[in-house]
């Protein structure tokens, strides 16, 4: 497991700690809500006029709010567990460091299956016998379930693989291809370090990030052209970042311009 990796399933632990805690809070607090309302007598209605009214009435409420923070906290619950079960799903992240190597694996599976889709359509529009096309379809894989499937017509009447599905496959071959080589150009870069007026402009290959460090918290001014150009505040960096690609050094540039004016005016007051 590499660091990147090792970030994520440290990231999915804490979701699920988080979810974990919320569904017990929701429990207890579900447990008080239910006590608090076995100590009206079933069925007892609010006795209006007598002196017991108005603490009645903000019991009941009371209730009625305990049990609304349960139901809230169990919402929270889900919403982390939910959480916790995308960490990971959402394709292969251009932060981790073996990208390139599992997008080549990838797009290995995808030509693959691309030339056995190809060779399926060539066996299914032979003229031969359904006995002979089913075997030739196991030979290359399938099983014989999916090779007597592939063989019958659909609604139009067409057999095998429509070609939208072998362009679409094409189509996702390219794209796995564009990002293989804008990694490989992104691992010729260097780290590029400048000093501004009162912060450090960054591009970190190791982080994959273009990042601004400022001596202190940076006037709102600053946080405004930083917010416009989509950096965000990272905690653990200690500075404001976004990835590291042509768009990124791009808005950095223009962020460096911004803080440039923004002193030039700060000198002339």
């Amino acid at each position: 497991m590499n660091a990147y990796e090792q970030k994520q399933a440290a990231r999915k632990a804490r979701f699920e700690q988080r979810a974990q805690a919320a569904s017990t809070e929701s429990q207890r607090t579900y447990d008080h809500a239910k006590s608090m309302a076995e100590a009206i007598p079933f069925g007892q209605p609010i006795l209006v006029g007598h002196h017991s009214e108005k603490r009645d009435r903000n019991h009941r409420d009371r209730i009625h709010t305990t049990y609304g923070k349960a139901f809230d906290l169990q919402d929270k619950a889900k919403h982390y567990e939910q959480k916790a079960a995308s960490v990971g799903t959402g394709g292969i992240s251009s932060d981790d460091p073996a990208a390139i190597e599992k997008l080549k694996a990838e797009l290995a599976q995808v030509e693959t299956a691309q030339e056995r889709m190809k060779a399926a359509n060539k066996v299914i529009r032979s003229k031969k016998t359904d006995d002979v096309r089913v075997a030739e379809l196991v030979a290359l894989g399938f099983t014989e379930a999916q090779a007597v499937e592939l063989l019958k017509p659909d609604f139009a009447g067409r057999v095998g693989f429509p070609s939208y599905a072998l362009t679409n496959n094409n189509a996702n071959a390219r794209r796995i291809t564009k990002r293989i080589e804008e990694l490989e150009a992104r691992r010729q870069r260097v780290d590029v370090e400048e000093e501004g007026e009162g912060y450090t402009y960054r591009e970190d290959t190791e982080e994959n990030r273009v990042m601004f460090i400022f001596d202190g918290k940076p006037a709102p001014e600053v946080r405004d052209v930083l917010k416009r150009n989509a950096f965000k505040w990272s905690p653990s960096r200690g500075a404001w970042v976004r990835q590291l690609n042509n768009a990124g050094i791009y808005a950095g540039q223009n962020v460096k311009e911004r803080l440039a004016d923004i002193a030039k005016i700060g000198d002339t007051q």
